[in-house]
Parts: structure tokens; sequence; C-alpha cells
């Protein structure tokens, strides 16, 4: 999977097509990641001895092949590849050839 935690991503199809916000987890094993406001789903916890019952607002995952990396200085998605630099293996973009990473 290309994307990690921390990346800036924007969802390109999907009931949230357009919103963007950063990765707060990737799972890798199921091509999923979670990403900050996007996808949010209700959870209804029932009442314990030290909190009371409370409806909570959480992300759910959505798949890894609909997010794609979002560039904030361009403020539009972008394509990205790998290249070795003073031998390590960073992201690049594309379009500008920028490090990513």
């Amino acid at each position: 999977m290309r994307i990690k935690k921390g990346d800036t991503v924007m969802v390109i199809t999907g009931k949230d097509k357009g919103k963007h916000g950063k990765v707060l987890k990737a799972m890798p094993k199921e091509n999923r990641v979670v990403v900050e406001g996007v996808n949010m789903q209700t959870k209804h916890a029932k009442a314990t001895r030290q909190t009371g019952a409370e409806i909570k607002h959480l992300e759910g995952p959505i798949d890894a092949s609909n997010v794609m990396l979002y560039d904030a200085k361009a403020k539009e998605v972008i394509k990205f590849g790998y290249a070795v630099k003073d031998g390590k293996k960073v992201r690049v973009s594309k379009k500008t050839g920028n490090v990513i990473d």
C-alpha cells in the first residue's frame, strides 16, 4: 500500500468525494485507511458505572484505492513514484519532481 499514516489525502470517489484530511490509521493487510473527517459512523455506547450513555461519531475505514495523495501547496491531488536519493527510497511527485517524504 502506498499511502502512509500522516499523509494528507483526498477522497476521489464515494459519498465523501472531494473531502480531504489526514490519514489517522493505515491498514495494509486489508488495503484500507481511516481518514480524518471522512466516512463518519455513529456508535452508541452503553452506560457504565464510570460514564453515561453516549453517541460517538467516529471515522470508519475506506478502501485505499478511493483516495489519492493531496498536495496542499498546489491544492490538487498528485500521482507519485519512487526514487533513491542519498541511499534512501523516497516518494517523488510525478508532476513537479519534489520529494514528498
